[in-house]
């Protein structure tokens, strides 16, 4: 019981005013950690401070003085007693929720998949039914000459064409290849056309690449060049493509009940793990090709450019098929 207020006000402001301080610290610093004898403290001042509480309900008039010990308890209370996990980035957590998202969504990689392959089968025999329209199929002029004149080229190479400027060239293979991914998906806001047209339109180049290697007897040395970097950049647009149908299916709805601005939501997550995943691999994919794929035999035998192509494709799929699985 208390018998002088003021006196008794006086005598605990101290305890008070130092547990205020702590508790501002925590609540500023949520990272910091406390050292025993801190916590030791913590725990008194909060038990000196309630029963500090409870001796003054017989104080009714002292509405104000009450109701910051109240306070000063409770947040004392919550910083002793919380049992939350601490806000930490897990790099683990955010690298398995690319292939989670994946996973989540394969009917929409199917459609991705799908799509391309038409535009291959469409370029293969676009090429193979009229050799000329390779002019007009083929966006880069380097693929417009023969294959027999390139294939001589490459393999008779003296010099390293790219010396001093391996780091530009992937640059440069990155930034173009991201740009395409994210193109691919923001079409979906197209409703899904503007990614099927991409899909298609990059199909068909492939396609027409194909046949019109393969079509010369050089199938192996397209294998060659393509498979390091390709078996990691085509399932990347791949996923892009994957990221624009998920996008297209949130806006259009399938007539379902839920408000567009929640589908929106919903599947916003996995877009965003879906594209940085894709981005991390066109980073990759641009290494190798600017390290590896460029260089053919007798510099880098084919057999070993396949092998690795094939490894990076089987890792890949291993990956996205398995990791995180519970």
């Amino acid at each position: 019981m208390i018998i002088d207020l003021p006196r008794f006000v006086a005598a605990e402001r101290v305890y008070w005013d130092e547990l205020a301080t702590l508790l501002a610290r925590l609540e500023t610093e949520p990272e910091a950690r406390l050292s025993l004898p801190e916590i030791q403290r913590l725990h008194y001042l909060y038990e000196r401070s309630s029963a500090d509480l409870a001796r003054l309900d017989t104080f009714s008039t002292e509405p104000n003085l009450r109701a910051f010990l109240e306070s000063l308890v409770a947040r004392a209370y919550t910083e002793i007693h919380e049992t939350r996990t601490p806000v930490k980035v897990r790099w683990k957590s955010l690298v398995l929720a690319f292939p989670r998202a994946f996973r989540r969504h394969q009917s929409a990689f199917r459609l991705s998949l799908g799509a391309t392959l038409l535009g291959c089968a469409f370029g293969w025999f676009a090429i193979r039914m009229d050799p000329h329209v390779k002019t007009v199929l083929m966006p880069f002029p380097g693929l417009n000459s023969s294959p027999a004149e390139r294939v001589a080229k490459e393999e008779s190479a003296k010099t390293d064409r790219l010396r001093g400027e391996k780091a530009s060239f992937s640059a440069e293979l990155m930034t173009h290849n991201i740009h395409v991914t994210v193109l691919t998906m923001a079409f979906g806001m197209t409703w899904g056309v503007g990614t099927l047209i991409l899909l298609f339109y990059n199909g068909i180049i492939l396609g027409a690449v194909a046949a019109d290697y393969v079509g010369a007897g050089f199938g192996t040395f397209l294998t060659a060049w393509l498979l390091p970097h390709g078996s990691i950049e085509i399932p990347a647009i791949l996923l892009g493509g994957q990221a624009g149908f998920i996008l297209a299916g949130a806006l259009i709805g399938w007539g379902g009940q839920m408000p567009r601005t929640e589908r929106l939501r919903a599947v916003t997550p996995d877009l965003f793990a879906i594209i940085a995943g894709a981005a991390a691999l066109l980073i990759w994919a641009g290494i190798i090709e600017a390290f590896v794929s460029q260089y053919h035999q007798p510099v880098l035998p084919y057999s070993l450019k396949i092998a690795f192509g094939a490894c990076e494709l089987a890792a890949l799929t291993a990956f996205l098929g398995w990791a995180g699985r519970e």
